[in-house]
């Protein structure tokens, strides 16, 4: 089969999937799509919740293997769209609709490419995987379906990074904040105004520095993005409650930061999870080195993907601009699906793992 075959295919699987609604949690319909399309292509799939995969029909343990993961759900459309999300509209070779961009084109990409190559001959394995609740990093997602696979040596995740090497990703480290005072009239000199605690943490927190910088990530990144406190104009409030969004490097543990904040900040602190890791693969890694033959540019991703809960060497590569994700009137063009299939067979015909 040509390559125009598995374009007009992925084209058409992923206008199917764009209109039929699938927020994270809620992706059953189109964990259906996905487990129908792999088993007309004449492989087997299995299906755990709603994340659906098929093994390459030619698996032996003793090899390497590969998988190839991109996620079907989606975010809530914001209201500022100005067409139906869920119309799998083509203008202009363009492809409108959500989950087009994030990461819609990846998925079908990856696929196309996981079926050209189960009919090659390979040195390695490969699986293909559609997760689910990426988008909230949910426990019924791809942690939920990595357990079951035959071990991994190698990640390919298909979010959307104009097809370059995406080859180290920020993790995340949400923490909830409580700056305890003493309640009183503000009117007289008593009471601990639980604010003015909390803004002394939240001034160290935006000013502190961690020594060490990533060459690609960058230093790790602290910002308070919620806060509250208070009952009415005239009482001190003995509470001020705030969150710590947390954008860690590869030099430091979700867990050590943690820890160290504990040692700085006079309010109580609590973690919501340590499991989304800084992730990424050495630079002279066979995939990455291929991907440098082939012209294209390493780089260091700020967002989190799946990649965070995989404990084997991955990088996320994939069709679409990450800065249309999560965006309205969200797009991909026909030729950034086309030019990924290609990709993905040209770099992974020839790399060794």
């Amino acid at each position: 089969m040509c390559t125009k075959n598995y374009l007009e295919d992925a084209v058409s699987l992923l206008q199917r999937l764009i209109a039929t609604p699938s927020i994270s949690r809620d992706e059953a319909a189109a964990a259906d799509i996905m487990e129908e399309t792999l088993r007309g292509y004449g492989f087997c799939p299995r299906r755990e919740g709603n994340n659906v995969w098929a093994v390459c029909p030619d698996y032996d343990e003793k090899r390497p293997t590969l998988l190839l993961n991109a996620h079907i759900d989606t975010v809530k459309p914001v209201s500022s769209w100005t067409r139906d999300p869920y119309s799998p509209d083509i203008e202009n070779g363009t492809l409108y609709g959500l989950g087009s961009n994030d990461c819609g084109g990846g998925l079908v990409a990856l696929l196309q490419a996981f079926r050209h190559l189960t009919t090659l001959e390979r040195q390695y394995n490969i699986i293909y995987l559609a997760s689910a609740e990426e988008e909230v990093s949910g426990k019924d997602g791809i942690s939920r379906a990595l357990p079951l696979l035959p071990k991994i040596d190698l990640a390919i995740v298909g979010e959307p990074t104009s097809m370059q090497p995406a080859t180290a990703e920020k993790g995340l480290m949400v923490v909830d904040a409580v700056a305890h005072g003493v309640s009183g009239h503000a009117a007289r000199n008593e009471g601990v105004n639980a604010i003015y605690i909390a803004l002394d943490d939240i001034n160290w927190l935006r000013t502190y520095q961690f020594d060490k910088i990533s060459p690609l990530l960058g230093p790790v990144k602290m910002t308070v993005t919620v806060i509250n406190a208070g009952t009415q104009h005239n009482v001190v409030p003995d509470e001020c409650r705030f969150t710590i969004d947390i954008r860690t490097n590869e030099h430091y543990r979700n867990e050590e930061v943690f820890e160290f904040l504990k040692t700085k900040m006079k309010s109580e602190i609590h973690a919501r999870s340590f499991r989304l890791s800084s992730s990424g693969i050495p630079s002279d890694h066979p995939i990455v080195r291929r991907c440098v033959e082939m012209g294209m540019t390493p780089f260091g991703s700020p967002t989190l993907s799946d990649q965070a809960l995989m404990s084997f060497p991955s990088l996320k590569l994939g069709p679409g601009d990450s800065a249309r994700s999560h965006s309205a009137d969200e797009f991909i063009r026909i030729k950034e699906i086309d030019d990924a299939i290609k990709t993905y067979i040209e770099l992974l015909i020839a790399v060794k793992l």
